[in-house]
């Protein structure tokens, strides 16, 4: 099968397009041909070295959707022909991919396979986030990071429609746009304004319950600054760079603030949650509280391309690749 091998750590010239074997699954595994694959950040980790992958050379990707080719021993639920989606399974950056049963849930009709490959990993990062992390509820004050990225979009509609006020930082006029769009109440463009500045002004000085950072080092110290008291500082990725070292005093001196970096796989360690919060993230979509964009779509010969855009903070929403 064609698939995207990476045989050393580099630039988005190390995703190499080539012919790779694929085997057969073993017990509790499926084979699944992939229609879509979803591109996010974990996957430039991963490229780079940042995030250490098991061994090398080693094919990328953690999410895709497509259908069921073969099954393998012990697999219940599931058969051929099945329409499917997956999550936290590395190798999906190919036309197959074998995929744990763990992590594979039936896909509804109404969710295309495009739609399902732009919103497994990042849907239930949100899902989390809002519902498990720090709980949103109505009346609160919010502040996403990167509000028109594909996680800022999600979490940006569903804490709207969990009757938050929604403010979301975003760095152009464009992705302003898409922000209001999707249910931000306040929108903030980080490169003309201090956003933390801002934030204290919509708030009347009281700052937010919570600030969801997937920036990273470009928005630390900053989010803390967005803060009222005892208010919650959750950090789920590294766009811009790691944060650095800080003393944990810090987080007294700003209000006795919580810092967390909560993770996907811990949340998906038990397969009832990966069954119930995917439920959660499909419904949420059928009832039209969160609508996913149309992502942008490259062949998933050009994955380079899409690590380039990604990296250089040039895509709305959603990338997909396709095989």
């Amino acid at each position: 099968m064609k698939a995207i091998h990476i045989h050393s750590h580099g630039d988005p010239d190390v995703l190499i397009f080539e012919d790779v074997s694929i085997r057969q699954p073993n017990a509790g595994e499926i084979l699944v041909r992939n229609r879509a694959i979803g591109v996010n950040f974990v996957d430039t980790y991963l490229r780079s070295g940042a995030f250490a992958p098991p061994c090398m050379p080693f094919i990328p990707g953690k999410e895709g959707a497509g259908e069921v080719l073969a099954i393998g021993e012990g697999v219940h639920g599931f058969a051929p022909g099945d329409r499917v989606a997956y999550v936290e399974t590395l190798g999906a950056y190919a036309e197959e991919c074998v995929v744990p049963m763990h992590f594979l849930v039936h896909l509804p009709d109404t969710i295309d396979y495009e739609t399902a490959a732009a919103v497994m990993l990042k849907g239930l990062t949100a899902q989390y986030l809002l519902r498990r992390t720090f709980r949103v509820e109505a009346g609160q004050m919010v502040l996403v990071q990167a509000a028109a990225g594909g996680v800022g979009i999600i979490l940006t509609q569903w804490a709207k429609h969990l009757g938050a006020t929604v403010i979301g930082t975003v760095g152009s006029p464009e992705k302003a746009e898409i922000a209001r769009q999707n249910g931000c109440d306040h929108v903030i463009d980080y490169r003309k304004e201090d956003f933390a500045a801002r934030v204290k002004e919509i708030t009347a000085g009281e700052g937010c319950h919570v600030v969801y950072d997937g920036v990273g080092k470009a928005t630390f110290p900053g989010s803390l600054d967005c803060l009222r008291p005892f208010g919650y500082f959750v950090s789920f990725g590294s766009a811009s760079g790691t944060i650095p070292p800080f003393d944990i005093m810090l987080l007294l001196e700003k209000g006795s603030l919580f810092a967390t970096y909560p993770g996907l796989t811990m949340h998906l360690a038990r397969r009832e949650d990966v069954l119930t919060m995917s439920q959660e993230l499909f419904d949420a979509i059928a009832s039209g509280a969160v609508k996913i964009p149309p992502p942008t779509r490259l062949p998933l010969a050009e994955a380079a391309e899409a690590h380039r855009r990604l990296e250089a903070r040039q895509t709305i929403g959603a990338t997909v690749l396709l095989p």
